[in-house]
Formats: C-alpha cells, sequence, structure tokens
C-alpha cells in the first residue's frame, strides 16, 4: 500500500503531522506537495496530483487531500473518472465511506478537526474493508459509467 498526499497551505501543517504519524507506522507514504508554506497556493494543484497518483494502481494507492473545508480537494479528485473521494469528519462517516463507497481518497477539512480525530480517520479510511456485497459493486460501476458519460 502506499498513500499519496498533497496539501494547499490551509492543510499544510496538518499534511505535515500526518507525514510523520504515518512514518511512525510504517506505511509508505509520498508527499505531492506543498512542500512549503505558500499562502497563495492553489488547492486544485494538489488534489489533481494526488488523484492521478492514485488512478496508476487503484488497488495498490490510496489519496489524502487537504484543504480548508475539505470541499474543494473533494471536488477535484472526484472530477477523475476511477477516484472515489469523500470528507471525513467522523469515524462512522469514514467506515460507512469505506465500507458501502469504497473510496479511494480520503479529503480531510483541517479548519474542522484536531490531529487526534485525523488519526483515527486515517487509520478508519486505510483498514476498513470495502464491503463484497453485489449491491456495492453494482453502484461503483455506475459510478464509473456516469464518469465515462460526459
Amino acid at each position: 500500500m502506499t498513500i499519496f498526499i498533497a496539501a494547499d497551505h490551509r492543510g499544510f501543517e496538518l499534511k505535515n503531522k500526518i507525514i510523520e504519524y504515518l512514518h511512525e507506522k510504517n506505511i509508505r507514504i509520498e508527499d505531492l506537495g506543498n512542500y512549503q508554506y505558500d499562502p497563495q497556493d492553489d488547492y486544485p494543484d494538489f488534489a489533481r496530483k494526488v488523484a492521478q497518483a492514485v488512478l496508476q494502481n487503484t488497488q495498490e494507492f490510496f489519496g489524502i487531500v487537504i484543504c480548508g473545508s475539505g470541499v474543494g480537494v473533494s471536488i477535484v479528485a472526484n472530477r477523475f473518472p476511477g477516484i472515489r473521494c469523500a470528507i471525513g469528519f467522523k469515524v462512522e462517516q469514514v467506515v460507512h465511506a469505506r465500507e458501502n463507497d469504497n473510496i479511494n481518497v480520503l479529503a480531510l477539512p483541517s479548519d474542522y478537526i484536531d490531529f487526534e480525530n485525523t488519526k483515527q480517520l486515517i487509520d478508519i479510511f486505510l483498514n476498513t474493508q470495502p464491503k463484497q456485497d453485489e449491491k456495492y459493486a453494482r453502484r461503483i460501476k455506475q459510478i464509473d459509467t456516469l464518469s465515462l458519460a460526459h
């Protein structure tokens, strides 16, 4: 498993804490930026990099994208067919998104969650397995079909 991570200026500090946390757990993580704090940077640049990296191998690669609200990076990531990104606020929500919607990118709202909550959300994201029932697979196929329709 490889985790690709990126954040704009609002998520920059949280991203660096997450990288340290995941390194301590011996999880392979690749930082896709920003590499220095820049209050003028743009979240679409970073969410795009993560989405494109995850799409190289959706069975082995996951992504974490961070901005102030989590909304902007989520919108950008979900523009890429094959990416299923959800904003994480609560453990139960991330469990549901991973089990039922098979998310492969987690968007984090740095302005609304603390680091302890962040660690829980990431652990759940990485350790929860998607449900294999036919209805969940069918729904993912429907999402993929929608992505190809436009």
